[in-house]
């Protein structure tokens, strides 16, 4: 007559059992996480009465203008995870260079956590979904000292876990430890992240493509060809039969087709046909979400070829990104071959 209750905190200890050689230090990092995630939720559900809606006044290191949340999530993920002799080094979205910890005992800091704080947080002000994105490497260094920048400027393929936490009607922590993904929902009475999504898998019948139809005019053939493939309007082959979402937020839209199916895309943007750029940030955004999607049976590219082998030159490196069901990432990569 009653389900098991597993606590997030239960389920991260039967992981550490699975390996003998476990210390401890990686089970409580994620816990760190998780518990600055509910810091980070109490504030954004008291955003409209309190002191946090609207624009810091300054500019992150990508060129965007900051909101008060970006800034208050980035310092609380930081804090939480300074001192505690877990991390050698910290990289995030809003900061230029990397954040290195200087342990205190020879065998400390032996991880590597990169994070986007607020995906989406210029959705705050209209209260509509944003979201948490984190990565965790082992550091290359030796610990005991300060993380470098070559601690971090490792491939998707190397990290040891990746998760998001997305702050919706619900507040959701979505991980995997290369070992399936697993989703918590938060339970407000409890102060406490519940099992609710075990093993999740993308679903094999799609529903949806999400992308950002107002830079159509800068895409290139190719995508722009997927694009009519999607819609059901490409002559050489069957239309995919997909609808329409699009949140505008990485956390959100990949969040629905990771539990419904479907394909999310930001492709390279064709401004100036001599220098195209591309928008997603592999280390903070692309490659963790590459390793959840993988982990569930999905798949995101650049375009090209897998997301997850990309070895970054930059720590703020910036990549188009599909990512969702493999068949129509896979697609996607086909049209692109073909007509560029």
């Amino acid at each position: 007559m009653y389900s098991k209750i597993i606590t997030i905190e239960q389920h991260i200890l039967a992981g550490e059992k699975r390996h003998p050689e476990a210390t401890g230090v990686f089970s409580n990092l994620l816990y760190d996480i998780a518990l600055a995630a509910k810091i980070i939720a109490r504030e954004i559900h008291r955003a409209g009465l309190g002191k946090w809606l609207g624009e810091a006044g300054t500019i992150n290191v990508q060129g965007e203008k900051q909101m008060k949340l970006d800034i208050f999530a980035n310092e609380t993920l930081i804090r939480m995870n300074s001192f505690t002799g877990r991390v050698g080094v910290m990289a995030t979205e809003e900061m230029e260079l990397p954040v290195p910890q200087t342990p205190i005992m020879r065998d400390e800091g032996k991880y590597v956590l990169i994070f986007d704080p607020l995906d989406g947080s210029s959705n705050i002000d209209i209260n509509v979904t944003v979201g948490t994105i984190f990565a965790i490497y082992h550091r290359r260094s030796a610990p005991g000292s300060p993380g470098t920048l070559d601690d971090c400027l490792q491939p998707g393929r190397d990290l040891v876990a990746a998760g998001y936490v997305i702050y919706g009607s619900s507040v959701m922590m979505v991980y995997t430890t290369g070992d399936g993904v697993h989703g918590f929902t938060l339970d407000p009475s409890l102060g406490e992240f519940l099992l609710s999504h075990p093993n999740i898998q993308i679903p094999q019948k799609p529903l949806y493509y999400s992308t950002n139809f107002a830079y159509e005019d800068i895409w290139s053939e190719g995508v722009r060809r997927y694009t009519d493939y999607l819609r059901g309007r490409e002559p050489e082959e069957p239309s995919a039969s997909l609808s329409t979402r699009y949140v505008g937020a990485l956390v959100a839209d990949f969040h629905r087709n990771l539990l419904r199916g479907g394909v999310f895309y930001y492709p390279m943007l064709y401004r100036d046909p001599q220098h195209p750029k591309p928008k997603m940030r592999l280390l903070c955004e692309a490659a963790p979400v590459a390793f959840i999607a993988q982990q569930a049976g999905g798949y995101a590219s650049d375009g090209h070829g897998d997301i997850l082998d990309i070895v970054p030159t930059e720590l703020h490196q910036r990549v188009p990104l599909f990512i969702g069901n493999r068949d129509l990432v896979e697609k996607a990569e086909t049209y692109i071959r073909r007509y560029g």
